[in-house]
């Protein structure tokens, strides 16, 4: 009996294989041309939905199920991203229908079709015309109406033509005057506005992106403020010239309104974003856009890496250095190298911007991997920052604030300027503390006999939130151990400088930004434009140290840095140095001179004194001399299994017998099984192994092998695992 023909399915399923199914009924026989198609098919006592990833043959049919049916005429993934996707797969050794259900926007991982990216425009009816001379003059009905007598406009260019169109447009509607047809999607033609003059420096840098052919890897340090936006513009504008797609990744949803703003002004075109604040339909309709070429520019965050693009043109991963493009759940992917993966596959340039390069893309342009474009001087007139150290040990502080900073923060506000005050802690304080007797208030689901994790305290002390579990309390009335009611929050938080700001400062508007005040669709920007131009006090966390161009702002505090010293993270230093030089470059973006200052109670600090004398880049220099002679990345490879159960014991079990799997030989150091820095949360007990290997060969060569051993450990039933390839963080 002839073998029988057979489709091999990647199912989003956390097996390590894929599932051998026969075509539905009716349907040809397969081929290779199915590859990358969706189909739906029966999976124990469900339906899932499945991508082909292969043709096979089978002896035995019989025992093989039937697809249920088909869902695209056409390969969905098929061509270079598929096979980036395949490539992720193997890097993060994960199975292949699970990284191709994150690659899609969820409509489609539900079965639904493509959908349509027809546009919409609005045109005038005949009752429209004949009312149009009885409008009143000045009116926004009126003005709108005038507009579209002319002949019907797409929303784009109405959007561009005229500001808060939407309101009188429905109470046309509602008078019969107006209608909302539907126009076919086509690839708009670019009109490129003019920009300021480049600086040599930023000249250099557009003539090298846009003279590369080919795969070219740039690595764009500017310092902040010196106009790598601008570099951008220009480079994408070239692109759009040869009739090619562009991406620019962004690591914050808050940063996209910016952009867009400016990107839309700029190029002459619609400007597409994707990210987690649109709905699953709104992400569909893009992706379908960009999958049929007629989205032409996307900004999005990080899932937005996985976008269609058949005409690509041009990479971007602004702030590149930023610890938000790692994904740390399900497939721990890192957006950044998967970009230069997919630039590579694409044979396009890709550019990686930041003040701060991280010591990864450091490295890789100091070794001749990527091409090392620099801008060393701030845009225009703009100068950069003078830099203060406030020395604040024995100095009366007013929730965390020295006499000398408040003196300062009033003088900037007389003078009409804008001051930020940044901390990195959202929440009213830290801890909540007895006086009494020192008792603070734990998790109980995430702290141990020997590891206490103390829930933060929120809403002026009225209650408690743990920051890593997202377990509620209300503020205890008395202390549960000894009954006194002198309970104190302890440390300082957002909201109680927001607070004690508020108090000093009635007369100015002080707006805290932080995860609590921007959760909501588009809440950074209203809060921003709430601001605007007048006087007043920005009270933020690291929401307010990316990419943020605030002209006004002459004044930057950074209160409480001493937390990020004395971390037992490796990156701590990166992270913290990167933070500083980010927050400080808010400060005199404009024609306005800007100050930082800093408040610690470490003023010698060697990082601190480095990167004050020296800047950003002899503190590169001194941590990638550390990191070598400690052996850490990146000049070392590093690999972390994680297993989480309810009882230590079963945890510690699956990671030792998958450690008694590794050759003795082995080159690939493991360290472990070790509790983690934060060894409970949510109830579950942490531990980890840790492998690092000085070449990434050895790992990858090692973690093929340890893998299915992990699948099939009977252990594994009783635990839930992870592994994470080239960990952001050992937590």
């Amino acid at each position: 009996m002839p073998a029988c023909p057979t489709l091999r399915i990647a199912l989003p399923v956390p097996l390590p294989q894929a599932f051998d199914y026969l075509s539905p009924a009716g349907s040809p026989t397969p081929s290779q041309a199915d590859v990358g198609r969706r189909l739906r098919v029966p999976f124990g006592n469900r339906e899932l939905v499945g991508m082909v990833e292969g043709v096979g043959s089978s002896d035995e049919p019989a025992g093989l199920k039937a697809a249920l049916e088909w869902l695209d005429p056409a390969p969905l993934l098929g061509g270079e991203l598929f096979a980036s996707l395949r490539w992720l797969a193997r890097y993060t050794h994960a199975p292949l229908g699970e990284v191709a259900a994150t690659a899609l926007p969820a409509p489609l991982r539900r079965g639904e079709p493509l959908p349509d990216t027809h546009g919409w425009a609005w045109e005038l009816t005949g009752a429209g015309r004949d009312g149009l001379p009885g409008l009143r003059n000045g009116t926004r009905p009126q003005r709108l109406a005038t507009l579209l007598a002319g002949g019907a406009l797409a929303e784009e260019v109405i959007e561009a033509r005229m500001d808060d169109w939407r309101e009188p447009s429905r109470a046309l509607l509602k008078r019969g005057f107006l209608q909302r047809v539907a126009v076919p999607a086509t690839a708009p033609q670019a009109r490129p506005n003019p920009g300021p003059t480049p600086n040599p420096q930023q000249q250099a840098a557009i003539e090298a992106i846009t003279a590369a052919a080919g795969f070219h890897p740039f690595l764009l340090d500017g310092v902040t403020g010196s106009g790598k936006t601008e570099v951008y513009l220009q480079a994408i504008a070239h692109c759009l010239e040869r009739g090619k797609q562009a991406l620019v990744l962004v690591p914050e949803i808050g940063l996209t309104p910016q952009i867009l703003a400016r990107f839309r002004a700029r190029l002459g075109i619609p400007v597409h974003a994707l990210h987690s604040g649109l709905n699953d339909n709104e992400r569909a309709r893009v992706w379908a856009a960009a999958a049929r070429g007629e989205a032409r520019v996307v900004v999005g965050t990080r899932s937005a890496v996985f976008t269609p693009l058949p005409q690509a043109g041009l990479l971007i991963v602004d702030e590149e250095h930023d610890g938000s493009y790692k994904q740390q759940d399900g497939i721990r992917y890192h957006a950044r190298d998967f970009a230069l993966v997919r630039g590579k596959a694409l044979d396009v340039p890709v550019v990686l911007g930041s003040a701060t390069p991280s010591l990864e893309s450091l490295h890789n342009a100091r070794a001749g991997r990527y091409a090392h474009l620099r801008l060393q001087q701030r845009a225009g007139d703009a100068r950069p920052p003078a830099v203060r150290v406030f020395d604040v040990r024995k100095r009366p502080l007013q929730d965390g604030l020295s006499p000398e900073v408040l003196e300062g923060i009033g003088r900037h506000l007389q003078a009409g300027n804008q001051v930020l005050v940044f901390k990195n802690r959202r929440g009213y304080a830290p801890v909540l503390l007895c006086h009494d007797c020192g008792w603070t208030a734990p998790c109980r689901r995430c702290s141990t006999p020997l590891h206490a994790t103390p829930m933060t305290v929120h809403g002026a002390g009225r209650r408690l939130q743990c920051h890593h579990c997202g377990a509620r309390a209300p503020v205890p009335l008395a202390c549960p151990d000894c009954g006194s009611l002198a309970l104190q929050p302890q440390g300082i938080g957002t909201e109680r400088l927001e607070e004690r700001l508020l108090q000093l400062f009635p007369d100015h508007p002080v707006l805290r930004i932080d995860r609590g005040t921007t959760a909501r669709r588009d809440a950074l920007e209203r809060t921003l434009a709430t601001l605007g131009e007048q006087a007043g006090i920005l009270v933020g966390t690291q929401i307010l140290a990316k990419g943020h161009d605030l002209p006004k702002l002459t004044l930057v505090v950074v209160v409480g840095i001493d937390e990020g010293l004395f971390s037992a993270d490796f990156r701590a230093s990166e992270k913290l140095a990167q933070q500083l030089i980010q927050v400080a470059g808010r400060a005199g973006r404009a024609d306005r001179p800007g100050e930082v200052w800093l408040q610690t109670h470490h003023p010698d600090n060697a990082l601190l004194h480095t990167l004050v004398n020296g800047g950003y880049h002899a503190f590169a220099e001194a941590e990638l001399a550390q990191r070598e002679a400690a052996c850490f990345p990146p000049f070392a490879h590093l690999a972390l299994l994680r297993a989480e159960a309810r009882q230590v014991e079963q945890a510690n079990e699956f990671l030792a017998a998958l450690k008694q799997g590794i050759p003795a030989d082995d080159p690939v150091e493991r360290y472990g099984p070790m509790p983690a820095p934060m060894p409970r949360r949510a109830g579950f007990q942490r531990t980890q192994l840790l492998l690092s290997a000085p070449q990434r060969r050895a790992l990858h060569a090692l973690l093929d092998a340890l893998m299915p051993q992990a699948y099939a450990l009977p252990q594994a039933r009783r635990v839930r695992w992870s592994l994470d390839v080239d960990p952001m963080d050992l937590y």
